[in-house]
C-alpha cells in the first residue's frame, strides 16, 4: 500500500505563500526581491537548512560548503532551500562550558522552525552540544527533519605516532607535567594533532552523539562514520537534501521515529562503542522532548547486556577514520543486531534492520567479533549509594582495572579554583590511594556542568609514575577523556547533595561491579554536617544564565529546562 502524500495546498509554507491576501503578497514579493522566480518556490516544500557554521567553531569549518551541497539535493528533489544560521556552540572556545548553551541552541532551533515558513529542516551539527541541541529543538517543533553530522577530522600524527584529539592531549600533558616531554615535542604535538576540519576523531562526545543520532534513525545509514574530509561526506549532504523533500511529502516527523525502541537502540549502540558519558545526559534530554521515558537504570540495564565491539579511543586503540574504513556504524550495529530493535523506522523510510542488512566488517581488530569483545558489558556504568542517591556514572572501560574496586581517603577541593591552586602543591596530603573530590562543578554550581571531571593527577604523583586515580565530581568530562572518573553525581553539591558534605580524610568506597558509590560516614554525622550547611546564592541575576539557573534540571534528568520537557504543543504562529 502506497502511503498518502501531502498536496502542495497542504504544505505548511502555503500559509505564508499561497493565500490571496496582502500578507502573502508581501511574502511573495520579498522572495522575488531575493532573485527567485515564482516557478522556483511556488508549490514546493520549503526546506530550512539550520547551519551551525562559525569562525569560532573549527569543527564546522566546512559547513558553508556542506550547506550548498544540501541545497543542491533540495533543488534536485523539487524543494526550495532556505539556509538559516543558528547558534554554534563550539567546544573549543566557549566558556565556562558549551553545556551552558545547549538549551539555548535547542530553544533557538525550535523557535526558528516555528516562526518561519518551513515544511522540513536539515540540521547541520557535529561539535558536541550542537547534536543534542539541534535535535531537541527539532523534536519539540516536530516538523520533518534529518540530521547531517560534521564528521570526524583526519588522524593526527607526531613522530610516527598516530594522535587522537583529546585523548592524546590528556596523555601527553600528563607526561609534560611529569617532566618526560620537552617544550619542542609539546609544540610538535600541538601542530600535528588536529589536521583537518571536522570533530574529534576519537569516540568522544561528537562521534558518540553522531552514532546515537544514526541509531535513533535521524541520519541516513552510515552517515555518522564518514570523515569530514572524505568525498563521501558532501554526497551525504546532497543525499540528505534530496531525502528531506520526500520526508515532507510523506509527513514523517521526528516523534514518529524517536520512539522508546529508537532510544534503546541509541543507548545500546553508545554502550557498544565505549561512547562518551555525556551521551547519557543528552539522550535523556532528547527523550524527554519526544515524550519517551529514559532513566539511568535503563542505561545501566542496557549496558550490562551490551559488549563493547568498537575498539576506539579512549577506551580502545583506533580512531574514527579506522572505524569508517573497517565498515563504520552499519557494520558495528550488524555485530549486535540481536540486541537492537531492528523494526524501528528511520528517516530513509526503511527499518534499522533493512539499513544494516549485508553490512560487513573489513577489519576485525577495529570492530571486534562478539566472542572477543573489548569488554563483555557496555562502556558506562551507573553508580548509586549514599554519595549519589540520584546516580552517578563512570566510563569503566577507560580506567585502570585495579581501581574498579577501591576504598580511599578523600582529598576535597571546594571549587575548580581551589583545585587549580593546590593540585600541584608538594605539601598536598595525597597518595595514589587517595580519592580526589571536586565540589561546586555541577549544573548550577559551576554553572553549566563543565568538563572538569577528569581531575588532573597531582604532579608529585605523576613523577612517581601514577597515571590513574579515583576522582569524583558533579561535573562532566570530555568524551575523549579517560581514567577512573566518577561523574554527574546527583544531586549536585551546590544544592545540598551529599557531595557537599565530604571532608578531607573521609573514606569513599567505589565498587563498579556492584554499581556502588558510598561515603563511609554515619547518617548521624551527615545530618550534623547538613544542619550546618547553607546553600550559596547564585551570582547570576540577569540574562541567559539567570534563566538557566532558575529552570535547569539535575544531571539524572538531562539538564533540560523544566518548561521545555514533554510534548505539549505550541500553537502555530498567526499570519496577519
Amino acid at each position: 500500500m502506497t502511503p498518502s502524500r501531502k498536496t502542495p495546498a497542504e504544505l505548511r509554507s502555503a500559509r505564508w505563500f499561497a493565500r490571496p491576501d496582502l500578507r502573502s503578497f508581501t511574502h511573495r514579493s520579498r522572495t522575488k526581491q531575493a532573485g527567485f522566480a515564482e516557478t522556483e518556490w511556488a508549490g514546493r516544500p520549503v526546506i530550512g537548512i539550520l547551519n551551525t557554521w562559525s569562525d569560532a567553531n573549527s569543527c564546522h569549518t566546512h559547513f558553508r560548503l556542506r550547506a550548498e551541497e544540501v541545497k543542491r539535493g533540495v533543488w534536485q528533489a523539487g524543494g526550495f532551500p532556505l539556509e538559516m544560521p543558528v547558534l554554534s556552540v563550539g567546544e573549543t572556545y566557549m566558556k565556562p562550558t558549551t553545556m551552558l548553551y545547549r538549551n539555548m541552541l535547542a530553544m533557538e532551533t525550535e523557535e526558528i522552525i516555528r516562526a518561519n515558513p518551513v515544511d522540513g529542516v536539515v540540521l547541520l551539527g557535529g561539535c558536541d552540544k550542537t547534536v543534542p541541541g539541534l535535535i531537541m529543538g527539532a523534536t519539540s517543533a516536530n516538523l520533518p527533519a534529518i540530521f547531517v553530522s560534521a564528521g570526524p577530522m583526519l588522524r593526527g600524527n607526531w613522530r610516527g605516532e598516530v594522535l587522537g584529539s583529546g585523548s592524546d592531549v590528556w596523555k601527553y600533558w600528563a607526561e609534560k607535567r611529569a617532566g618526560n616531554l620537552d617544550d619542542c615535542a609539546w609544540k610538535e604535538i600541538e601542530d600535528g594533532i588536529a589536521r583537518s576540519f571536522g570533530t574529534c576523531m576519537t569516540m568522544g562526545t561528537a562521534s558518540t552523539m553522531a552514532a546515537a543520532a544514526e541509531a535513533l534513525g535521524l541520519m541516513l545509514p552510515g552517515g555518522s562514520s564518514i570523515p569530514a574530509a572524505d568525498a563521501n561526506h558532501p554526497r551525504l549532504a546532497s543525499d540528505s537534501g534530496r531525502r528531506i523533500v520526500d520526508l515532507v511529502w510523506e509527513d514523517v516527523k521526528p516523534r514518529d521515529i524517536m520512539t522508546t525502541k529508537a532510544f534503546e537502540n541509541a543507548v545500546t549502540v553508545t554502550m557498544s562503542l565505549g561512547g562518551s558519558t555525556n551521551a547519557i545526559i543528552h539522550l535523556i534530554a532528547m527523550a524527554g522532548r519526544a515524550g519517551v521515558s529514559l532513566d539511568l537504570d535503563r542505561f545501566d540495564a542496557l549496558s550490562r547486556r551490551t559488549p563493547v565491539v568498537g575498539n576506539i579511543r579512549p577506551s580502545g586503540k583506533y580512531l574514527m577514520e579506522d572505524f569508517f574504513y573497517a565498515g563504520g556504524l552499519r557494520a558495528a550495529m550488524a555485530r549486535i543486531a540481536d540486541l537492537l530493535h531492528t523494526d524501528a523506522l528511520t528517516v530513509n523510510g526503511r527499518t534499522l534492520g533493512e539499513n544494516i542488512a549485508g553490512a560487513q566488517v573489513y577489519e576485525e581488530d577495529v570492530i571486534l567479533p562478539r566472542e572477543k569483545p573489548m569488554s563483555p558489558e557496555g562502556g558506562v556504568a551507573v553508580l548509586r549509594g549514599n554519595l549519589a542517591p540520584q546516580g552517578a556514572v563512570i566510563k569503566h572501560t577507560a580506567c585502570e582495572p585495579r581501581l574498579l574496586r577501591h576504598t580511599g581517603p578523600a582529598v576535597v577541593f571546594k571549587s575548580y579554583d581551589d583545585l587549580a591552586a593546590r593540585i600541584d602543591d608538594p605539601a598536598l596530603p595525597v597518595t595514589a590511594d587517595s580519592v580526589l573530590v571536586l565540589q561546586k562543578s555541577g549544573p548550577l554550581g559551576a554553572p553549566g556542568m563543565p568538563e572538569w571531571g577528569m581531575l588532573p593527577i597531582p604532579k608529585k604523583l605523576l613523577e612517581q609514575g601514577v597515571r590513574d586515580m579515583v576522582r569524583i565530581s558533579d561535573a562532566r568530562m570530555s568524551g575523549t577523556s579517560y581514567g577512573a572518573c566518577v561523574l554527574h553525581v546527583a544531586p549536585e553539591s551546590f544544592v545540598g547533595g551529599p557531595l557537599a558534605f565530604v571532608r578531607d580524610g573521609d573514606l569513599i568506597e567505589l565498587d563498579v561491579p556492584a554499581r556502588k558509590l558510598s561515603l563511609q560516614v554515619s547518617d548521624e554525622e551527615m545530618a550534623r554536617r547538613r544542619a550546618g550547611w547553607k546553600q550559596p546564592e547564585s551570582p547570576y541575576q540577569r540574562g541567559w544564565t539567570a534563566l538557566y539557573t532558575q529552570h535547569v534540571t539535575q544531571a539524572d534528568k538531562g539538564c533540560d529546562f523544566d518548561f521545555l520537557e514533554g510534548t505539549v504543543p505550541t500553537p502555530e504562529p498567526e499570519i496577519h
